[in-house]
């Protein structure tokens, strides 16, 4: 055993192997991802500027939307940049610590996302079944409370299991065969066994992954169910409409997120993996400000109230 322990190096870069294995197409994907980077980050920008500077935008489910858009541009930001660099450099080498940065980047804002999607499930859910009540429930207090809380606890869980990542011991291959620096491919190059890691983070994982998820459709099936009670057919459509953009948000990064993490490591397919990644941490940011502003005629309207007033300066 300790001669064993002699031969392992300690790790300080890890080498990204990228979405392609093929040198010839990295061209191409970085001019593709560099155009959808750009577009996520300028969309959801703009979702966010444009709820800051309109009052008639100041309420509670437009301000939980400016939240997502932040953590979207946070959560796409902690991804896309380092893959781009990549795409072009002849070396595709990441820090030790770095690479613990950008998995804690990642963990916190994605985690934070579905837990914000569950909070905009209960705030659409407040507002069709109990319209009344919706001013008085949904307070400016609870709002920012939950969206805090949704931080601080989605950022101490990430840091608790950055802390455990950072203290195994990695040997051998300093190869991490995804585009970014994720928890499967990361573990692969561990030394010591991480079974029981693994089952941690599947066990922990579903439940934190599960639970807003379980919560969000649950405030779905009462939300349909009263709308079906609604008597006339405009009106189910246009309650129906005030959800339609979240539950389709929620129906992509939940399935991607799925299919991705909960099930064990050991039998997962890491370039599979690798192309399902690249739906939820680029394509649904970038397709996020488009979602909720073509079916919203208050977004629409205040984006162009904006681009009038700058075009009139």
């Amino acid at each position: 055993m300790r001669q064993t322990e002699r031969n392992w190096t300690s790790v300080k870069n890890f080498i990204l192997l990228g979405l392609s294995d093929h040198p010839n197409q990295q061209t191409g994907f970085f001019v593709l991802f560099l155009a959808m980077f750009l577009t996520a980050v300028t969309g959801n920008t703009m979702i966010v500027a444009v709820i800051i500077r309109d009052r008639h935008l100041h309420t509670p489910m437009y301000f939980f939307l400016g939240n997502l858009s932040f953590v979207d541009i946070c959560f796409t930001c902690a991804i896309a940049p380092k893959m781009l660099q990549n795409m072009l450099a002849e070396v595709r080498t990441i820090p030790f610590h770095g690479c613990m940065a950008q998995l804690y980047a990642f963990l916190c804002t994605a985690c934070t996302e579905m837990y914000l999607l569950a909070v905009m499930a209960f705030d659409r859910y407040v507002a069709i079944c109990y319209p009344l009540r919706y001013t008085s429930v949904m307070s400016r207090k609870l709002c920012i409370s939950l969206v805090c809380a949704s931080w601080l606890f989605v950022s101490f869980l990430s840091l608790l299991h950055i802390s455990m990542v950072s203290t195994f011991t990695f040997c051998g291959s300093n190869l991490i065969r995804h585009f970014f620096c994720d928890l499967p491919p990361l573990l692969k190059l561990v030394c010591s066994d991480t079974t029981s890691y693994e089952w941690l983070v599947f066990t922990e994982g579903s439940l934190v992954t599960i639970s807003p998820f379980v919560f969000t459709i649950a405030s779905y099936v009462s939300i349909i169910s009263t709308i079906l009670k609604i008597p006339s057919k405009k009106g189910r459509l246009r309650a129906f409409s005030t959800c339609s953009s979240h539950l389709t948000v929620v129906i992509l990064f939940f399935g991607t997120i799925f299919f991705t993490y909960l099930r064990p490591f050991s039998i997962s397919a890491l370039y599979q993996e690798r192309v399902i990644t690249v739906v939820y941490t680029i394509v649904i940011p970038m397709l996020n400000p488009f979602i909720y502003s073509l079916r919203n005629n208050d977004v629409k309207g205040a984006l162009r109230n904006l681009f009038c007033r700058k075009i009139s300066v």
